[in-house]
């Protein structure tokens, strides 16, 4: 913005300045003014000297060398220097510097010279002292500390020796002695001013002065110095140990004060939300002084006090993204902000940040390109056939492909993290990529040469059909967009064929609009990421970080659209600092001495002065067809000639006088570069792209085309139809500078130490011609002098009236602020009151804003206690009046829980009486049926076993009636019958336990049977077969079991009673007869075959249950054994069927021989039935 780079500019008398008239110097700080002490255990000498070329000692304007001066102190007290100034008293005149030699270069400056306050007699100050001299005329005293003027034109340090008439002896810092003229010496300040913090504390305020101070503080690495409203900030080159969480807390909770980039966003904070206007941040300074650095600081400390919600950390990650796309490497900065950016940044009613939105201004640029080829994917690397850096027309040509401590690769992931951060989606992001190689491909697109008239056809090969590919059009199109023109000529249309020097210039033109509308599109998509939207937002906070003054050995159109913009910057720096400041103190009415400053309007003039500014002058030629550079360049000539700020040279060449310096311009290429050289045939073309983003740069260049900016941006009725690119340049920056004027400013003015961009190198040289740029000087001479705060009569009563300890008769503002200022004892010198306003010299309304501060913390404390002793007897009687209704409300609950519980305690008694009456009549029930089974079962026994006596004693009577002769063999009979009656007992508890051995015998039957089930579901078809074989087998065997109980009975007794039921109820029974001893023998034979093949059915019916589960355990894997299953199955199921026929073969002789024996005992007429029990026994036992 407004600082300088100064390299080679042609010097002539015409430009130099006009002498100043003899001007008394303002006078030092007030009496009662106290300094911050030094900083302890540094010393007073820095550095080295290095030598300044003497080519740049020739040429520099405004300064000479480039070199550091050791500073040295020689214990100069404060006492001696407080007589030094007792001795000089009022001072009548200021001395020249001169230096050694006597030749010393006069700085440029305008006619003006800045007027002092001081009403004593004038001197006859050099044009430097008139407009730094800051020191009333200096009187060279013995071991007095003084700054001397080198050779090489740095200052430097050193002690007084001797003074003998108009010369002194001085001792420098290394030793040298030196003799020079008194005149020539300037002031130096007592040691204990030595790097304070604030230039306006400097009792001498002079060039060596400002210069000393700052070196003293960058050898401390105290980068930043405060120069009463301004910043001075001094790139280290380094990264120092003053940021980060603790610093933001230390300076949020004003535990600091030393000045620093966030003490300044601090106070744009604080002022945004006590004053409720929005602010600015506007940092300048030339290429390389570090202003991109500082925007980021600026914006990490308000991120930081603001954060909460995610935005500003998206607010951030914006800045790698612009950095790839808008800086690039240049000769004096590795990162260089090739455009001007204004970040917005919203907050939210309680100061929270809500939303931001970003504006650029001027040209983009480059490092994008390198972080593509070196960072790129494979897969992206191959989707945009991305080749070496060096391999590519538009990147070879400086020949220098990387950065010194950066590394390309690790930039591009971070540039895509960011733009992940801002929601750019991953296909965009593709699209974006695809737009940068389109780019470094086109500059590769070639032309042939078809015809005598040079006119031209690009080359169909690889780098034409890759843009075709990346842009989405054919190579057809392409051709036709650049070797061929369409104009429209009375109605017809023509197709002109372009010549190589046309074609070549439409190609670059296409290449830098679709970059340009690429950065366009970018920051329009992070300010849609970062949109306030529809979110209430209190105020904002603006940082401004744009390119600064530029001036090379050759200066073009870019050189001058940077220098105008900052031109117009410096005017707003100048227009608060200086112009409104003073115009507020005499329309205010207060007694004020008007301090001069070199204002830079005649040369905002030249450039915007209609018609015949040197803008509206370049427009006017532009539209010229047949206009050259040279015709543009001598009609400068012809209408600014007699302008104060221009002047021309030879040829095409012209100069303009800066605020900065005087820089020479060459006019060759203006006209093509102010001329729009996107034709529409171009525009046409990316119309037809496929891909979306050339489709959406065409749309918004039609657009503009269509609508183009309103009237106070245009010059002519040539502009109506197309504008210019200066006119849209004056038309961002008019728009810029209406955005910064709704604004309160805070300005950070950095300072580049040294072009070799390292630290620990000050070359005094440079940083005073920044320092002269910047008007730092007079901002601290017009601060220190003037009132900096100031405050309406009635927001200063309204404010402060609660302080005062009487009330005032009249309650008017005026009143009531004369009355606050006398009752804290504010000197008069201290503050003048104006119509509308009181004013106050720095540091007053401090006293007044503790002592407000302590009040109404006082205040708050009472009526927080009084509040407290309120809220607390509340509460008690609160809690009293809770304590009783949770009592009424408890005991009501208590009450209701009691008569529910007793209610349900009577119905639960109720149903346990119920339940336990059911259960004991349902367990009696149980035990009268079981008592009855049992008295049944035994009286059955008993009445069978009666029944069985009662036949027998019949049998005998019968047998004693007829037979009385047959004694002995009756008695034998009986004896006999006796017997057969204990065996039928021993054989029905012989059954009774073959009943019981049955039921065991069908249960383990049955769970055979579960696992032959499992099994048959695991085998399928097999087990089926088999379930089927066992049921027959079953069902085989108990038929023969039932046909052995029936006959069981019959054939294991002699005798046997007949009886049968009639249907008239009647009993008749017949006499049985006795059995041979024969049959029973057949009998127990025929019962020991059948319990034969019982036991070696259950034996076999083992075997294969267990050989069949131990198999499928095998086949499962639940068992280990080295045999196969399947076949082992197949073995099994052999043997099964095998046993199986024997065994029924078996089972059918049983059958045939039990038949036998069943038929012989029923041939009888009068064969046995079966009884009752019988037939119960026989289904038990089947």
């Amino acid at each position: 913005m407004a600082s300088v780079e100064v390299r080679s500019v042609r010097k002539t008398a015409a430009l130099r300045p006009r002498g100043p008239g003899k001007l008394q110097p303002a006078r030092s700080m007030p009496l009662d003014y106290k300094y911050s002490s030094p900083a302890k255990g540094v010393p007073n000498g820095v550095g080295p000297l290095a030598a300044v070329a003497p080519e740049e000692e020739e040429e520099a304007v405004g300064f000479e060398g480039d070199a550091d001066s050791p500073y040295s102190s020689q214990a100069a007290t404060t006492e001696e220097a407080e007589g030094e100034e007792g001795e000089k008293g009022g001072g009548d005149a200021e001395v020249d510097s001169a230096a050694a030699n006597g030749a010393r270069a006069t700085t440029t400056a305008t006619g003006t010279a800045p007027r002092r306050m001081s009403p004593a007699g004038a001197g006859s100050p050099s044009q430097r002292d008139a407009r730094w001299g800051d020191t009333s005329s200096y009187g060279a005293r013995k071991k007095h500390r003084v700054f001397c003027h080198l050779p090489n034109g740095d200052w430097a340090l050193c002690t007084v020796i001797t003074t003998s008439g108009d010369e002194s002896v001085l001792k420098l810092s290394e030793g040298k002695v030196l003799r020079l003229k008194t005149e020539s010496l300037e002031a130096a300040n007592p040691e204990i001013l030595d790097g304070v913090d604030d230039l306006m504390q400097l009792s001498y305020l002079s060039e060596p002065s400002v210069l000393y101070n700052l070196q003293y503080r960058y050898s401390q690495d105290l980068i930043y110095t405060k120069a009463g409203p301004v910043l001075v900030a001094v790139n280290p080159f380094k990264k120092v140990p003053l940021y980060g969480n603790e610093y933001i807390a230390a300076y949020r909770n004003k535990t600091k004060d030393s000045p620093h980039v966030y003490a300044i966003a601090d106070s744009a904070l604080r002022e945004m939300k006590r004053d409720e206007v929005n602010q600015s941040i506007i940092i300048s300074g030339e290429s390389g002084a570090g202003k991109t650095e500082t925007a980021k600081i600026a914006m990490q400390y308000l991120a930081s006090l603001g954060g909460g919600g995610g935005i500003e950390y998206e607010i951030l990650q914006t800045n790698p993204i612009l950095e790839a796309f808008g800086n690039a490497k240049t000769l004096r900065n590795d990162n260089s902000s090739r455009f001007g950016k204004l970040i917005e940044i919203h907050f939210s009613t309680i100061g929270r940040i809500c939303g931001a939105m970003i504006q650029t201004f001027g040209e983009r640029s480059y490092h994008i390109f390198y972080q593509l080829c070196a960072g790129a994917p494979a897969s992206l690397r191959d989707k945009l056939s991305l080749k070496k850096v060096d391999e590519y027309k538009y990147l070879k040509q400086s020949c220098c492909y990387s950065i010194a401590g950066v590394d390309d690769a690790q930039m591009f992931r971070t540039v895509t993290e960011a733009m992940n951060i801002v929601h750019i989606s991953k296909e965009d992001q593709d699209n974006v990529f695809a737009m940068v190689s389109a780019v470094l491909w086109l500059g590769d697109v070639s032309f042939t040469v078809i015809d005598n008239e040079n006119h031209v056809e690009i080359v169909v090969d690889e780098a034409a059909e890759i843009v075709a590919r990346l842009l989405g059009c054919s190579t057809e199109d392409l051709n036709l967009a650049l070797s061929k023109r369409h104009m429209k000529v009375n109605n017809e249309n023509i197709v002109q064929k372009l010549t190589l020097s046309q074609a070549i210039d439409t190609r670059d033109a296409l290449a830098k609009s679709l970059y340009a509308s690429l950065f366009e599109w970018l920051v329009e998509q992070i300010n849609k990421s970062l949109s306030v939207g529809k979110r209430r937002t209190g105020r904002s906070i603006s940082i401004l970080d744009i390119y600064g003054f530029e001036s090379f050995d050759r200066n073009s159109f870019e050189q001058f659209c940077i220098n105008y913009a900052n031109e117009r910057l410096q005017q707003h720096f100048n227009r608060h600092l200086f112009k409104l400041e003073q115009e507020e103190y005499v329309e205010d009415g207060i007694d004020w001495a008007k301090v001069e400053f070199e204002d830079n309007q005649n040369c905002l003039n030249l450039f915007e002065k209609k018609p015949l500014g040197l803008l509206s002058l370049l427009d006017e030629e532009s539209t010229f067809p047949n206009a050259t550079d040279l015709t543009f360049a001598n009609k400068l000539k012809q209408h600014l000639n007699n302008n104060s700020c221009f002047r021309g040279e030879r040829g095409k060449a012209f100069a303009v006088r800066h605020y900065a310096g005087e820089v020479a311009y060459d006019t060759s290429g203006f006209l093509e570069k102010n001329r729009d050289l996107l034709h529409m045939d171009s525009i046409q073309l990316l119309a037809k792209c496929k891909s979306a983003l050339p489709q959406i740069f065409a749309s918004k260049m039609l657009s503009q085309s269509d609508n183009p900016i309103p009237a106070p941006y245009r010059s002519s009725a040539a502009d109506s139809q197309k504008l210019s690119v200066a006119m849209k340049f004056k038309g961002q920056l008019f728009q810029l500078m209406q955005r910064l004027e709704s604004t309160t400013p805070h300005f950070i003015r950095c300072i580049k130490p040294n072009n070799l961009q390292l630290p620990a190198i000050y070359e005094q040289g440079l940083v005073l011609q920044q320092l002269k740029c910047c008007g730092v000087l007079e901002v601290v001479r017009i601060s220190r002098s003037g009132y900096p705060t100031r405050m309406t009569h009635q927001k200063f009563a309204r404010r402060y009236g609660f302080l005062l300890l009487e009330d005032v008769a009249s309650q008017d503002p005026l009143s009531v602020s004369v009355a606050i200022l006398h009752q804290f004892n504010i000197l008069p010198e201290m503050y003048q009151v104006g119509y509308t306003k009181l004013f106050f010299r720095t540091g007053q309304i401090g006293k007044l804003e503790d002592t407000r501060n302590r009040t109404l913390h006082g205040i708050l404390r009472v009526q927080s206690c009084f509040r407290g002793h309120q809220a607390r007897r509340h509460a008690r009687e609160r809690i009293r009046g809770v304590l009783a209704l949770q009592s009424f409300i408890r005991g009501e609950n208590a009450r209701k829980m009691y008569s529910s519980l007793a209610r349900k305690h009577r119905a639960a008694t109720i149903l346990q009486r119920n339940l336990k009456c059911w259960l004991a009549r349902r367990y009696f029930i149980n035990i009268r049926k079981a008592s009855v089974v049992i008295q049944s079962g035994i009286r059955g026994c008993l009445v069978r076993r009666c029944a069985g006596n009662v036949d027998l004693l019949n049998v005998l009577r019968e047998f004693e009636s007829k037979k009385e002769a047959e004694g002995d063999q009756i008695l034998i009979k009986a004896s006999f019958l006796a017997e057969l009656q204990r065996r039928i007992l021993k054989a029905e508890a012989t059954v009774r336990e073959k009943d019981e051995e049955n039921e065991m015998l069908q249960q383990r039957l049955q769970q055979y049977e579960n696992r032959w089930s499992e099994y048959e579901q695991k085998m399928q078809a097999m087990e089926e077969m088999w379930q089927k074989q066992m049921r027959s087998l079953q069902s085989s065997l108990s038929v023969a079991k039932k046909s052995l109980a029936l006959d069981e009975t019959p054939r294991m007794s002699d005798s046997s009673v007949d009886q049968s039921w009639e249907s008239n109820g009647n009993h008749i029974g017949s006499a049985s007869q006795l059995v041979p001893r024969t049959i029973g023998r057949e009998m127990n034979a025929s019962i020991s075959v059948i319990s034969r093949l019982a036991e070696e059915f259950e034996q076999r019916s083992q075997v294969f249950a267990d050989d069949a589960k131990f198999l499928v355990e095998v086949k499962s894997g639940q068992a280990d054994a080295s045999l196969n299953p399947d076949m082992e199955l197949r073995r099994l199921k052999q043997n099964f069927d095998s046993w199986k026929k024997d065994f029924g073969s078996r089972i059918r002789e049983t059958k045939v021989i039990l038949n036998k024996l069943g038929s012989g005992n029923e041939s009888s007429p009068n064969s046995v039935k079966r009884k009752w029990w019988g037939r119960l026994n026989t289904s038990k036992f089947s």
